[in-house]
C-alpha cells in the first residue's frame, strides 16, 4: 500500500511537473514586462520609483505597511487581552501555551542577558520582536496597492524599507541608552556613547538581511522561465527564515548591549 501511494505520489509529480514546463515553453517570448529588471531591483531598494498616496502626499509604501501591521498588532493585543488571557487556565490549551511560549521567550532573553534591570526591557522585546516578525511576514500576504502611476504592486514589509529600518535600530539604541542612564547614571551614557556605531550596525544588519531576501524573490518572479511555483517555495522560506533569524539577532543584541551598560 504504501508502495502505491509513492508511485502515485511520483506519478502526480511528473505530469505537474511535465504541465509547468509545457506552460514555460509555450508561453516563452508571449509576455510583457512591466519595467526592466534593473528599475525593479532599484525600487526594491530605494522605493523612490512606485509611491503610493497618503492622504494627496506620495510616500514610500513600506510606510503603509508600518501603519497596516501596527493596527493589526493592537487590534490583536487589544483582543487577547479582553477575550483570552481572563480565561487563562492552570492547564493551558494550545493557544495559551503559545502566548505563554512566546512572552517566555524574551523574558528569559532579558533576564539573562541583564539580571539587573530587565522588566522594561523584557516588555521591550517582546514589542520589538513581535514587530519585526509580524511584519517580516506581511509581505507574504501579498496585499495589492495602487501607486500614483496606476501600476499594481505588493505591499512590502516595512522594514525592507531603509528608513524604517533605522529607526527600529536608532529606537533599540535609545531604549539602551536609557538603561545606561537608570542603572549608572552618566557613567553608563559613556558606556552607551562609546559604541556609537550600534545603531548603524543594528539598522543595517536589519535592512540588508530583509532586503535580500525580497531581491531574490523579486529576481525569481520576473523570469518567466523560473515564475511557476518556485517563487511561493523561495517567498515563503526567505520570508520566514529571515523573521525568525532577525527577531532573535535584534532582540539578542539589544538584551546583550542593555545589560552591559546596566551592570
Amino acid at each position: 500500500m504504501d508502495k502505491r501511494k509513492r508511485v502515485h505520489a511520483l506519478a502526480l509529480f511528473l505530469i505537474i511537473a511535465m504541465v509547468l514546463l509545457v506552460g514555460i515553453i509555450l508561453l516563452q517570448g508571449k509576455y510583457e514586462k512591466e519595467e526592466p529588471i534593473g528599475f525593479a531591483m532599484r525600487d526594491a531598494v530605494l522605493h523612490d520609483i512606485n509611491k503610493v498616496s497618503l492622504f494627496g502626499l506620495e510616500v514610500n509604501p513600506a510606510l503603509i505597511s508600518g501603519f497596516t501591521v501596527t493596527g493589526v498588532v493592537l487590534l490583536f493585543a487589544l483582543i487577547l487581552r479582553i477575550f483570552v488571557i481572563p480565561r487563562f487556565k492552570l492547564k493551558p490549551g494550545k493557544l495559551q501555551l503559545l502566548i505563554e511560549e512566546w512572552v517566555g521567550f524574551f523574558d528569559r532573553l532579558a533576564k539573562g542577558n541583564s539580571p539587573h534591570r530587565n522588566h522594561f526591557l523584557g516588555a521591550y522585546l517582546f514589542a520589538a520582536g513581535s514587530y519585526i516578525f509580524i511584519g517580516t511576514c506581511f509581505e507574504l500576504f501579498g496585499i495589492q496597492a495602487v501607486t500614483t502611476d496606476n501600476i499594481s504592486i505588493a505591499m512590502p514589509a516595512p522594514l525592507a524599507d531603509i528608513n524604517g529600518a533605522i529607526m527600529m535600530g536608532c529606537l533599540s539604541y535609545l531604549v539602551i541608552l536609557s538603561g545606561g542612564i537608570a542603572g549608572n547614571g552618566m557613567r553608563g551614557v559613556g558606556k552607551t556613547l562609546k559604541d556609537f556605531s550600534l545603531p548603524i550596525s543594528m539598522s543595517f544588519r536589519l535592512f540588508g538581511a530583509l532586503l535580500s531576501g525580497m531581491l531574490v524573490t523579486e529576481l525569481v518572479y520576473y523570469y518567466i522561465s523560473l515564475s511557476f511555483v518556485l517563487p511561493v517555495v523561495v517567498g515563503v522560506l526567505f520570508t520566514l527564515l529571515h523573521a525568525l533569524i532577525q527577531t532573535y539577532v535584534l532582540t539578542m543584541l539589544t538584551s546583550v548591549f542593555y545589560g552591559e551598560v546596566t551592570e
